[in-house]
């Protein structure tokens, strides 16, 4: 809850809700019983108002209970469990409005069986702990389930966007220059801007960006491309524009206090990539892109280039526009490292539209299936080359193909680790009508698992674990059939 007086209200409406439901009175038995009306009753029983002294007393003699049994915030044994519930995080830091779930709602769902919905809530928390899913993650994943509800395409902030722009007299294309955009943060919104040698602050080398609130400076680290001064430059005019307040004030992303400063970190980062790369151009080229009949990695290439520099920039933006612009509905969208002298792939990134596709991260340190291109490029890769390539996954346990294009680089400021970015389009018949190089010869079908733990490809020559899963799962299922001949035979 926001404040003690808030949680004051909430319990006051719970005690009156538990004692009107031990006579089994309805709202409207309450309010002939005490000569209140019903919708004031409702009000109280859902924590948004608190009635004056007078009105506790009516309450109390109707309800036969005393005047402490209302008003002391101290919840009996069936209630006791809710306590933690209503003073936890969920509350306090997770904007439930984003979802269309109205608070006191579920405060009264909640507040009906708060045993079995409190079990629930510990059960969710041990599952988190055995899988290692710390608050960080649970945070990351309420954004992304906000991103995929919205199919990750915000129309007011692309209409902010094409505002400034207007109002700046800037043209939203690659060419836009980071000091443009700088002199805009220095006059427009008073930044004092500087670059600085962060390796002489040790781990601070691996530092992009500092933001210096209370002086309104930036710092930028000396060692940073102009793509990438751009950017930065473009998600700080985004925190002003969208009047973002509560923000993370290093960029990468180090460490965060709420929720709130995530969100906020993902609007102007949104806000960034419709200034760098037009919306309207996006759908004209890869539309053409599409209507192509033969697969070839350098036309993509040439798509990406009339736009950015940076691969991650385009494949992100299209997840914005794919969906909402150009009807192509179900889709992934991945970010792939692998480090140096390691043979360790790690998702650190991940987005799913119109419903969970196949592919997807794994925190239970299975390997993921090196028959995915965007793996396959990443050891394919040479120093400083930049690597696309495309093919059609079959995932055969789940009856499903994807397109997946996928370009892979060295992580232009790291320590010698190389990324990988793909986006998946599920093959159905709207999307085969969509993209004419579908069957095209040089575009292979190569059939895929997940993770090689949960994998039934037979004899797959890069397999780095057995199939202990799977191998699980059909020997309860051998272990069901033989208890069912026992049955039986008995």
């Amino acid at each position: 809850m926001n404040s003690d007086s808030n949680f004051i209200k909430t319990v006051f409406g719970l005690k009156l809700k538990q004692q009107r439901q031990k006579k089994n009175w309805s709202l409207q038995d309450l309010a002939v019983k005490t000569g209140l009306s019903k919708s004031y009753l409702n009000e109280i029983e859902n924590g948004k108002k608190y009635p004056k002294h007078d009105k506790i007393i009516q309450l109390s003699e109707s309800l036969n209970c005393t005047f402490d049994d209302l008003v002391s915030t101290k919840l009996d044994k069936s209630l006791a469990p809710f306590n933690e519930i209503l003073q936890s995080d969920f509350f306090k830091e997770i904007p439930l409005n984003l979802f269309g779930i109205n608070k006191n709602n579920l405060i009264s769902i909640i507040s009906d069986a708060p045993k079995k919905v409190t079990a629930f809530i510990n059960a969710l928390i041990e599952i988190s702990q055995n899988y290692n899913l710390g608050k960080e993650r649970f945070y990351f994943a309420v954004l992304r389930s906000f991103q995929e509800l919205y199919d990750n395409y915000f129309p007011e902030i692309e209409d902010k966007v094409v505002k400034f722009a207007h109002e700046n007299l800037l043209e939203i294309s690659k060419n836009l220059q980071p000091d443009v955009l700088e002199k805009i943060l220095t006059e427009k919104f008073n930044y004092a801007i500087q670059s600085e040698d962060f390796e002489r602050y040790g781990t601070l080398d691996h530092l992009r960006s500092l933001f210096i609130p209370e002086k309104k400076l930036l710092l930028l680290n000396k060692k940073l491309e102009q793509d990438q001064k751009t950017f930065i430059f473009a998600k700080e005019i985004g925190f002003n524009v969208l009047e973002l307040k509560n923000r993370p004030n290093t960029y990468s992303w180090l460490d965060f206090g709420s929720f709130e400063e995530i969100l906020n970190n993902f609007h102007a980062s949104y806000f960034a990539g419709a200034l760098l790369i037009s919306k309207e151009k996006t759908v004209e080229k890869t539309s053409e892109f599409f209507l192509q009949n033969d697969w070839k990695p350098t036309n993509f290439e040439d798509l990406i280039k009339n736009f950015t520099h940076s691969p991650e920039t385009f494949y992100y933006r299209l997840t914005n526009i794919l969906s909402s612009e150009l009807g192509i509905k179900d889709l992934f969208y991945l970010c792939l490292v692998k480090k140096k002298n390691s043979d360790k792939i790690q998702i650190l990134k991940e987005l799913h539209l119109n419903h969970q596709q196949a592919p997807h991260a794994n925190a239970t340190n299975e390997h993921y299936c090196r028959r995915w291109i965007a793996i396959k490029n990443l050891y394919d890769l040479t120093e400083n080359e930049t690597l696309t390539d495309a093919q059609i996954s079959h995932y055969k346990d789940q009856g499903l193909s994807y397109l997946v294009i996928s370009t892979s680089q060295k992580n232009p400021f790291s320590d010698g680790s190389n990324r990988s970015y793909c986006l998946g389009i599920l093959l159905n018949s709207q999307t085969i009508k969509k993209i004419n190089f579908i069957k095209s010869e040089t575009l292979k079908t190569i059939n895929v698992g997940v993770t090689c733990e949960s994998c039934s490809i037979p004899d797959c020559e890069v397999r780095q674990s057995p199939p202990i899963r799977l191998e699980k799962e059909y020997f309860n299922s051998s272990m069901k059939n033989s208890i069912e001949k026992i049955r039986r035979d008995f």
